[in-house]
């Protein structure tokens, strides 16, 4: 499966932010991550929209919020990450 897992829940601001910058750059076609955090990642969402990727944020079972991203026009990658994304429950706030 062309998961990565990026699980940033015990670490301290900006750090889950910027690993989550340097991994999605490194995403191969094909490939979507699995960012896990213990709070929904506000500040990740404009840079996601800014350079080509799109994300699809739910409630984790091991973990308050997990988002999975992928690359514009990754149809494989999609499929795959809203795929294991709908097998948990959509984010809703509060």
């Amino acid at each position: 499966m062309p998961e990565r897992v990026l699980d940033v829940s015990e670490l301290e601001a900006p750090e889950p932010l910027l690993r989550a910058i340097e991994t999605v750059q490194t995403l191969e076609p094909g490939e979507f991550l699995r960012f896990c955090h213990r709070m929904k990642p506000c500040h990740l969402y404009r840079f996601l929209d800014e350079n080509g990727f799109h994300a699809d944020t739910r409630h984790g079972n091991d973990y308050e919020c997990e988002v999975f991203i992928w690359r514009d026009g990754d149809e494989v990658a999609a499929g795959e990450a809203q795929e294991l994304a709908a097998e948990l429950r959509a984010w809703s706030e509060g």
